[in-house]
């Protein structure tokens, strides 16, 4: 095989090439696509490659730490605290922040 070359270039054909860059948002110059092509042919090899790891008996991994997770009673735990909140505004009426306008 060429240097450089992927046995999976041949299967990106240049009108997939053009939808992925499409739906990229990619701007590639001409010369760039063949580049491209070569990449994104690498890329799907190494897929490939993971598709052939036998994972038979390997438990999922649901969580990083051997903790797992921290649940907890969702509970209320500050009650209606607006009197000592309003307590710190320089302006109040009817119960809310009195502020300049903005528009």
């Amino acid at each position: 095989m060429e240097e450089g070359k992927s046995k999976m270039t041949d299967t990106i054909s240049d009108n997939m090439l053009e939808y992925i860059t499409v739906l990229a948002q990619l701007e590639t110059e001409p010369s760039e696509k063949a580049q491209l092509k070569m990449e994104l042919a690498r890329m799907l090899e190494y897929m490939a490659q993971l598709q052939e790891v036998d994972t038979d008996g390997t438990v999922p991994m649901q969580q990083v730490n051997e903790e797992g997770n921290a649940f907890r009673e969702d509970v209320v735990t500050n009650t209606d605290m607006r009197a000592q909140i309003l307590a710190n505004a320089p302006a109040v009426k009817d119960g809310t922040f009195v502020v300049p306008a903005t528009f």
